[in-house]
């Protein structure tokens, strides 16, 4: 059996964004008088909108609703990216590269507004034959829902598709689509070893990813 597609996480892995995720939600909560802890940042890691806004309500104590606490920060975050869209480097390479040899699919936690522009400023758009947002989906990273629905879109067996991850959440939702896995850890922040021992293979950079790593892989199975 033969790798037939890729998928690409987003976060953290082709944009340096963790950080800009973390800056806007505590900026966010701060000025609105929430309760911001030092373990928020990973608790929401992978999390789809839905429940990331949800947890700053219930649990950070913000006063607005889950839709607007989304909105105000969908709309920092295009702010952000609009001002630098934060690309790690070898990230366009690394697409064009694998995007030459096999369909790809797009399995991200972001929302759909940030996907797009994204792709729009990086100029990747035409690369990715789908795209998920976990919003789409009922239950966000480490469920496998937004893998096994952007395998489904491309018309790929999960079996048969690789999945390139950086984060532990991220790790555990495409292994548990039954996914090849590939793991290029975030350097700020890690996914860790317990997390890294259920990829099949792990790179130290974007520039590691090559054809011939991609095609070693059983998927299904390991390197």
């Amino acid at each position: 059996m033969s790798v037939e597609a890729v998928i690409f996480d987003l976060d953290g892995l082709l944009l340096d964004s963790e950080q800009l995720w973390d800056e806007a939600r505590e900026e966010l909560a701060r000025e609105r008088g929430g309760r911001w802890h030092p373990d928020a940042q990973r608790d929401m890691m992978g999390m789809s909108s839905p429940e990331w806004s949800r947890y700053m309500h219930d649990r950070i104590g913000l006063r607005e609703s889950p839709q607007e606490i989304n909105r105000l920060v969908v709309d920092r975050m295009l702010a952000l990216y609009d001002a630098e869209l934060p690309l790690l480097p070898g990230a366009v390479e690394a697409v064009e590269r694998v995007g030459g040899r096999w369909p790809l699919g797009l399995a991200s936690s972001s929302n759909r507004p940030l996907i797009d522009r994204v792709l729009e400023l990086s100029r990747l758009a035409r690369r990715f034959r789908v795209t998920v947002s976990s919003e789409e989906v009922a239950r966000g990273k480490p469920a496998p829902d937004v893998y096994l629905e952007a395998a489904r879109r491309l018309g790929v067996d999960p079996g048969r598709a690789a999945a390139i991850e950086d984060s532990r959440n991220g790790i555990r939702a495409a292994r548990a689509a039954g996914m090849a896995v590939i793991a290029i850890p975030n350097p700020h922040f890690p996914p860790g070893e317990e997390a890294l021992a259920e990829a099949d293979l792990v790179l130290d950079s974007l520039d590691q990813l090559t054809l011939d790593v991609i095609e070693g892989l059983s998927p299904q199975g390991g390197p």
